[in-house]
């Protein structure tokens, strides 16, 4: 006698992603910064969109803005739920990226996408907290640094919990995929 029980229906399925599956990490869990309007933003004020949260800063040659451009195109990707999709760029770079730098800048993607500048004292906490990395690299003057940083998106449920890790290169048509299982779970 075979007394095989199938459960396969009584399994919960989880989305394959693409993206590192960092569900219940204990980091990058929230933050409190000004928006370029100067408005206080939490992770709460985007409850109910999939937030991408990405650390950079405005004069980086090509990490931030191939980054910024491929989400703008994951945006138009997903159509009528491109709306349902919160970008978020943190600077690592507040002493140059002013509310006039970044506003300029993110409107250059997508006049949605939302810069959050933390103030030069906040970043060291914030970037530990979210362990992130960022170091300011001399030029050849004062004013000609650059940043080295992290170059990797957090991803977050509509429920503004931190879901997933894309490392950076993986290309607009992964991120797709994420931000529609996610949407669907």
């Amino acid at each position: 006698m075979v007394f095989g029980v199938g459960l396969y229906g009584c399994t919960e399925s989880k989305p394959n992603f693409h993206a590192i599956d960092i569900t219940g990490a204990d980091y990058a869990k929230d933050f409190s910064l000004k928006d370029a309007d100067g408005k206080t933003r939490t992770m709460a004020d985007f409850k109910g969109k999939i937030v991408v949260l990405f650390f950079g800063y405005a004069q980086c040659p090509d990490v931030c803005p191939t980054t910024m451009s491929e989400m703008a195109q994951v945006k138009q990707a997903l159509g009528p739920d491109g709306d349902k999709l919160q970008v978020l760029f943190v600077t690592v770079d507040p002493e140059r990226d002013t509310p006039e730098v970044m506003k300029a800048y993110m409107g250059a993607f997508d006049p949605a996408f939302t810069a959050l500048i933390p103030t030069p004292e906040q970043l060291p906490t914030l970037a530990k907290s979210f362990k992130v990395y960022y170091k300011k690299v001399d030029g050849k003057t004062p004013t000609s640094y650059s940043m080295d940083h992290s170059a990797a998106s957090f991803i977050y449920d509509t429920d503004g919990r931190v879901r997933l890790y894309a490392r950076y290169g993986a290309g607009p048509q992964s991120m797709v995929d994420d931000v529609k299982a996610l949407l669907k779970s």
